[in-house]
């Protein structure tokens, strides 16, 4: 028996998530139209294409769910196989099948004891924004476009108020079912180059929702609809109900997992 793990780069656009759902009929919020994928999963179409070449049932182990329309530089996923297939083969068959917007970047062979989410320490998510009076063609589908002024100085410092270990109840999406949403943040790195902003959140694990609504809630900051002194104040509420608006999935991608 092996233990092998990928790092996988997709673009969410056309998936209801990472998991294979369990009802018959999805509805994908993508930030600016509703899809109807049916079922459609990164997870299903790679573990399909597995199955496909190693002809027995795989089933993969990820470091953490993306939602519908969320990207992934370096997602990572494991499974565990009979095959004594090459590490290269693998991977060139696998990437030979799969559609155009899922890739595997990279194969290797783990311990068996080897688990892609229990031994993850931090996982590192970036929103992009374009911060421009006109929107990108090219790029529509990879970032969030925002036409109205943004003052980076002031949500570089909103955001230190998120750094550390806290209950992230208010930033969570209202109905998810997480047993505790005490979380840490170690890092948040917010930087403008040109006409996009860039919003990096490093923390040990994300609720449902997290990362957009921290973005949602720094886009009221920077807009000047939250006054100073608004992240700690909301930290401390723990409702929902008092963070800003849910950030497009668009403009999410998950860009590393650290072990």
């Amino acid at each position: 028996m092996r233990n092998l793990k990928l790092e996988i780069e997709y673009d969410g656009t056309n998936y209801c998530g990472w998991q294979i759902q369990k009802s018959h009929k999805v509805t994908c919020l993508s930030g600016r139209q509703t899809k109807s994928q049916g079922h459609r999963s990164i997870q299903g179409v790679i573990e399909k294409n597995l199955h496909k070449i190693l002809q027995e049932k795989v089933r993969l182990v990820v470091s953490g769910r993306t939602d519908a329309g969320v990207h992934a530089k370096a997602q990572v996923a494991n499974f565990k196989t009979k095959s004594s297939q090459s590490l290269d083969k693998l991977q060139r068959a696998l990437n030979g099948l799969l559609p155009d917007d899922i890739v595997v970047t990279r194969i290797e062979e783990k311990d068996l004891d080897f688990h892609s989410r229990f031994d993850a320490r931090s996982k590192v998510y970036r929103y992009t924004i374009l911060n421009s009076n006109y929107p990108s063609a090219l790029s529509r589908n990879t970032l969030f476009f925002y036409p109205y002024p943004l003052d980076i100085k002031i949500m570089q410092k909103e955001a230190r108020a998120l750094l550390g270990r806290h209950n992230f109840s208010s930033f969570q999406a209202s109905k998810a079912g997480a047993r505790s949403a005490v979380r840490s943040i170690k890092k948040i790195k917010i930087a403008r180059i040109n006409d996009l902003i860039y919003i990096d959140i490093e923390a040990n694990g994300f609720l449902y929702n997290m990362a957009r609504n921290i973005v949602g809630t720094l886009i009221e900051v920077g807009r000047g609809k939250l006054p100073l002194g608004s992240l700690k104040r909301i930290v401390a509420q723990r409702n929902r109900k008092f963070a800003g608006p849910t950030a497009p999935a668009r403009g999410l991608s998950l860009v590393q997992v650290k072990y």
